[in-house]
């Protein structure tokens, strides 16, 4: 295995002792802090003998430097029994430090803790003291409290967050307490952004990085990068998008090829690494339910008239949404889309040089249109609600999305009652 993905299995391991999510931090190489975990795992090992090693590890770590008194778990009962824990309050060492080595010198440094503010603190202060916290738990009764915080501390991803309506969605899941990655080819609008809400939540909520949805290679090495800064993943919402309005009897195919590379062919790629990074979660912590959403559009539930490019990869979405879904189940990664009305407040509609009113107001999609107002007008009018989706919309089926543990596979619509399903 990749020394990278390590810290997938190291954060599997903490969430399923725990139910709780964590960051690891993927650090140098070097010696072992005395109180760190230790883990001797071969490059050839597969992730699943990975596992048995490091609960192996964490084992013999927790004889050593675990706290006198209080009782705890060892690690791999969640695995082994293939459900939660439920025995009350009970204590759980954690080690804020792991070793990853291929012998008994040296080996690569992973820093844990429950925040990701504190696990950099951690790797500054080269602070090792055991993390105590309680074990998981299940039970029949909705939990309040965790329905209050459905995305706290949890690691989300949004591609094309720098601006319009994905950064609507970074917005409003930091607000919510996550961690949220703001990935887009617009590296410079993604850590402005990063730097607003890093500021506005006194804490670190929001980290950039680059990323072209279309290409495997950036998206691949995307997601190593994650790995290494914070352990995994949680949430990965793929949002970048792109529309080129035009008739069937026109349209360029390089255009209609563009609009289908982003809009249908990048949700693939993106759900194909995020899902390899989630699946290594999962042999550690099998009863964690991780996410992938995809922001399609009611453009994928009805059709749109000169718009087939836009609408047929949002069709296929969600016909991707539905055949992912019923295969990564199987790691416990839920998959659906949600399909929101027009974001006439965005960049993508009411940008005054390529936004849609103006390009559809050119095509003449809007019939006695003389101008943005008559053609914003005529689309509002459309909406039972009388206005455009919002991002608090959104946000809000995300987080129900997330918070649902049994439901996969379905297209959710945000439309004001402008699409509604049978």
């Amino acid at each position: 295995m990749n020394n990278k993905y390590m810290a997938a299995l190291i954060r599997g391991l903490c969430i399923d002792l725990t139910g709780k999510p964590f960051f690891v931090i993927t650090g140098e190489k070097g010696n072992i802090p005395a109180k760190a975990m230790r883990a001797i795992i071969k490059p050839e090992e597969s992730p699943e003998n990975a596992v048995k090693i490091i609960c192996d590890a964490y084992s013999a770590w927790k004889k050593e430097n675990a706290p006198a008194g209080g009782k705890n778990i060892s690690a791999g009962k969640n695995i082994s029994a293939g459900n939660n824990i439920s025995e009350g309050n009970i204590e759980v060492p954690l080690p804020s430090c792991a070793a990853v080595c291929t012998d008994n010198s040296s080996g690569t440094l992973y820093w844990i803790d429950s925040d990701l503010d504190s696990a950099r603190r951690r790797i500054a202060e080269k602070d090792c003291s055991p993390i105590i916290t309680g074990a998981a738990e299940t039970g029949t009764l909705i939990d309040t409290e965790q329905r209050a915080s459905v995305v706290k501390n949890r690691i989300a991803l949004v591609t094309g967050g720098a601006q319009g309506i994905g950064e609507e969605i970074v917005r409003n899941l930091a607000a919510a307490g996550a961690v949220v990655y703001i990935a887009d080819l617009n590296i410079a609008g993604a850590e402005k952004l990063a730097g607003e809400i890093n500021a506005a939540q006194k804490r670190t909520a929001a980290l950039a990085i680059v990323v072209n949805v279309s290409d495997e290679a950036s998206v691949e090495a995307m997601f190593g990068t994650v790995a290494e800064k914070t352990g995994g993943l949680d949430l990965c919402i793929s949002n970048a998008g792109v529309l080129k309005a035009g008739s069937v009897l026109e349209q360029e195919i390089a255009d209609f090829k563009f609009v289908t590379d982003i809009n249908y062919t990048g949700f693939f790629i993106i759900t194909k690494f995020a899902g390899r990074l989630l699946r290594l979660q999962h042999y550690a912590a099998p009863q964690w339910k991780t996410d992938i959403i995809q922001i399609n559009s009611k453009s994928g539930l009805e059709g749109s008239n000169k718009n087939g490019a836009y609408a047929g990869g949002k069709f296929g979405g969600i016909g991707l949404a539905a055949s992912f879904a019923m295969e990564l189940i199987d790691y416990n990664i839920k998959v659906n889309a949600v399909c929101p009305g027009n974001f006439l407040d965005g960049p993508l509609w009411s940008d005054p040089e390529k936004g849609l009113f103006l390009q559809y107001l050119k095509a003449g999609k809007v019939k006695g249109a003389k101008n943005v107002a008559d053609v914003r007008k005529f689309y509002e009018s459309k909406v039972p609600m009388k206005r455009g989706c919002a991002g608090k919309d959104l946000a809000r089926a995300i987080l129900y999305i997330v918070e649902q543990e049994y439901e996969t596979g379905q297209a959710v619509p945000v439309t004001g009652g402008q699409v509604m399903l049978h």
